[in-house]
């Protein structure tokens, strides 16, 4: 009778044990997936721009969204990028040059790149364009002939250096009071910004996509301007942020 006790006694330690055993080994496994995902999850990148001698130029052309229609001076895209940058390393000072009007088509822009004369000596260009051509319903040939165009001349203006240029894709206003949600107008949109995308990717061109942001401006109208058209601040804040680390790389 004892010799049996002893046996199941010592039946229930080794079952005590076994069990033991495996809350340490999942305590193990929980313990080292623990450590494993802490060091797998990156530091975020610290955005930094070195000082720099003379100022850094930079050069925006475009239409109205580069010009800032109905929004403050301050308030468009390339004056908030201008300031991000500088907060970056305010060691540094800014120039920046624009060369939009409202209403202007790439044909226009190209008229004005070459009235102007400017400098080749930028550090940063950005290029945002072809909305008039499809507001006017321009032959989308024009756009094919003259994008490409304007790509150069914007790398000729960035010393020659296409690292230097950073084209932006086109807004879509279908998204907006004015625009009603006219699925032909995101169509067409879709089809400039195609064009410039496959032409930039081909040529190592920097093409940074907007137009996902102006998508939200019937479910957010905080994303519209006061005309009911144009992107807000806010918009244009939202623009900068994807801007701003291909625009620091330019700048290293």
């Amino acid at each position: 009778m004892f010799i049996l006790k002893l046996k199941k006694m010592k039946t229930l330690f080794k079952i005590s044990i076994y069990f033991l055993s495996l809350s340490f080994i999942a305590c193990q496994s929980d313990n080292s997936g623990m450590s494993t995902n802490i060091a797998a999850n990156p530091k975020p990148t610290v955005l930094t721009i070195e000082t720099k001698t003379n100022p850094i130029k930079y050069l925006a052309l475009g239409d109205s969204y580069t010009i800032g229609q109905s929004v403050c001076e301050t308030c468009r895209f390339p004056e908030l990028l201008k300031n991000r940058l500088y907060n970056l390393n305010n060691q540094n000072s800014f120039y920046l040059n624009i060369i939009a009007k409202t209403g202007w088509t790439t044909g226009n822009l190209i008229s004005a790149i070459n009235s102007q004369n400017s400098n080749n000596d930028y550090d940063l260009v950005t290029l945002l364009i072809g909305v008039n051509n499809q507001y006017q319903g321009n032959s989308f040939s024009v756009y094919e002939k003259e994008f490409p165009e304007l790509v150069n001349k914007a790398i000729f203006l960035a010393k020659g250096d296409k690292s230097n240029v950073i084209v932006l894709s086109i807004p879509d206003y279908a998204y907006t009071p004015y625009g009603s949600g006219n699925k032909t107008i995101s169509t067409e949109i879709d089809q400039y910004n195609a064009f410039a995308q496959n032409y930039c990717s081909n040529n190592n061109i920097v093409f940074v996509n907007i137009t996902a942001i102006t998508r939200q401006g019937l479910s957010d109208p905080s994303l519209v301007a006061s005309d009911n058209l144009h992107p807000s601040e806010k918009a244009y804040s939202l623009f900068v942020d994807q801007i701003l680390p291909k625009a620091v790389i330019s700048l290293q």
